[in-house]
């Protein structure tokens, strides 16, 4: 009976152990939530994507194709979702306090990939959409306009990159949470 209870009370030693070496190789990993690179990639996708929903709206006629409202409505959805998240990272950073909680990391990773799928067929959309006008030879826009529908596309492409990283690395956290 006592060797029964030494060795159940060794075995929870060692799974402490094995979560604490857990828990401390996560907290290094750079781009999770509440760390500086987190917070970094967080930036980089409010400034691509206030970049790409500044191109599109530069030109007044986007509103005539699908694709381009398309673009509009996700970016648009896409800067407060990631000016949020930088604040809460940059919290993080601050208070060194980074946010392990379950159920706010599941929500956050849940809201990254839906983002993340959106912006993927926002950008490709628009980019499928600009190649087509380009082959019309300008009868559709001008093309000083279409560059600036490929540029917003581009900062696009660019968005979903950075915000499928972030979606990974958030994906990977939760399982360890």
């Amino acid at each position: 009976m006592c060797l029964d209870a030494e060795f159940s009370g060794g075995m929870r030693a060692v799974q402490s152990a094995e979560n604490f070496q857990n828990k401390m190789a996560m907290e290094g990993v750079p781009g999770l939530l509440g760390t500086s690179v987190g917070f970094s990639l967080r930036i980089g996708q409010t400034l691509f994507s206030s970049a790409s929903l500044l191109f599109m709206s530069l030109g007044v006629e986007f509103y005539s194709y699908s694709a381009f409202c398309y673009l509009v409505t996700t970016m648009g959805l896409m800067i407060p979702w990631s000016c949020t998240l930088a604040v809460l990272d940059g919290y993080s950073v601050v208070v060194k306090c980074p946010v392990r909680q379950p159920g706010i990391l599941f929500i956050i990773a849940a809201g990254d990939w839906v983002l993340s799928v959106l912006t993927l067929a926002a950008a490709c959309s628009t980019a499928s959409v600009v190649d087509l006008l380009f082959q019309t030879s300008g009868s559709f826009c001008t093309p000083k306009c279409c560059s600036r529908y490929q540029l917003s596309a581009a900062m696009a492409f660019l968005t979903w990159f950075l915000s499928l990283a972030s979606a990974l690395l958030n994906l990977w956290l939760l399982p360890s949470s």
